[in-house]
Formats: structure tokens, C-alpha cells, sequence
């Protein structure tokens, strides 16, 4: 298993991400914008600028990983708490133990499901307070 830092902004994923950029050196490993998704056109216009995911490679197996929030969905941004675990398991069996004990008694934010972008995925805040993702990729 692997295990990355994963960090929410709102509206500035992009330009946080070109300052780490700056620092770390690398390429971005993925850059995708609200309007990337699917039925995006049924998105405000100021939310479909908004980072979707950006990553970039800060180590040997360490990738920092980062969106935008849009209000309703997920979660509220809220300054100081805008970072997460991502977990990425090495098989779906194993993604759903861990969403499934982690997340018990905590606040289920997207359950388990097949994403539109190839990936196995779910976020929860557990029962403490900490915010989790849990992410299977068979190619990852």
C-alpha cells in the first residue's frame, strides 16, 4: 500500500501547486479541471476552472496530490483542515476493509464506487475527525 497526501483549496489548487512545483522541480502527473467531468457544462462557469485533481511527484513513491472544493459538494473547505490521507490499496478487497473499518462511526462523504476517471474510490472523515481517501487503481 501506498500512502499520499492529499490537500484541499479553495480555488488555488492550481496556483499552490506551481509554487510546490517550483520548489520540488518535476512535472505534474495530472492536471484536470471541473470541466474535465462528465455533464460539466451543467456547472456553474466558476466552478468548471476549478482544479479537479492535480498531482505532482515529490519523492521516490511520494506524490502530492491536491482540488479545489466546490461548495455543496464534499465536505466545506475550511482552512487548517483541508488535508487528507489517501490510502491507495493494492486490491479492491483491500480498499473496502480499509473504507469500511476507518470509516465507521465517521461521516461517509462519496461511498465506494467505480469512478468516471478509471479509478475505485471513496472518502469518508472518521469518528475523530480525520479526513480519508481511499483509492484502488490496478494500474497505480
Amino acid at each position: 500500500m501506498k500512502v499520499h497526501p492529499y490537500l484541499n483549496f479553495d480555488g488555488q489548487a492550481e496556483e499552490a501547486f506551481t509554487f510546490y512545483k517550483s520548489v520540488f522541480g518535476g512535472d505534474f502527473t495530472a492536471n484536470m479541471k471541473m470541466s474535465d467531468a462528465p455533464n460539466s457544462d451543467k456547472f456553474p462557469k466558476e466552478i468548471q476552472n476549478r482544479t479537479m485533481h492535480i498531482s505532482l511527484l515529490i519523492g521516490k513513491d511520494t506524490i502530492l496530490m491536491a482540488s479545489d472544493t466546490i461548495e455543496g459538494m464534499g465536505a466545506p473547505f475550511k482552512q487548517g483542515n483541508n488535508a487528507y490521507i489517501s490510502l491507495h490499496p493494492d486490491s479492491r478487497e483491500e480498499a473496502d476493509r480499509l473504507f469500511n473499518g476507518l470509516s465507521k462511526g465517521g461521516e461517509i462523504e462519496m461511498p465506494m464506487e467505480d469512478q468516471f476517471w478509471g479509478d475505485y474510490f471513496g472518502s469518508f472523515v472518521d469518528k475523530f475527525g480525520v479526513c480519508w481517501m481511499v483509492n484502488y487503481n490496478e494500474d497505480f
